[in-house]
């Protein structure tokens, strides 16, 4: 889950797992698979840091380069 504020300042969490796109319009829109959309605050580049972050954070993308090859 990731964290964002609507355009009227009340924060939400939001599970990345959904998200088919995210634009600006110029406000940042996130349309998720289900055709739903949110509009927020959040840049389109701290959208996907934030969501490229849950990934790592749920092993989705796969190890770090700075942890392959140490033994566990």
């Amino acid at each position: 889950m990731i964290k964002l504020t609507r355009l009227n300042g009340k924060p939400f969490t939001l599970n990345a797992i959904y998200i088919e796109q995210v634009e600006s319009f110029p406000d940042t829109t996130i349309t998720l698979t289900n055709g739903k959309k949110f509009v927020v605050k959040e840049s389109v580049d701290d959208v996907n840091l934030k969501v490229r972050n849950f990934y790592h954070s749920v092993n989705v993308l796969g190890l770090q380069n700075d942890t392959e090859g140490s033994s566990l």
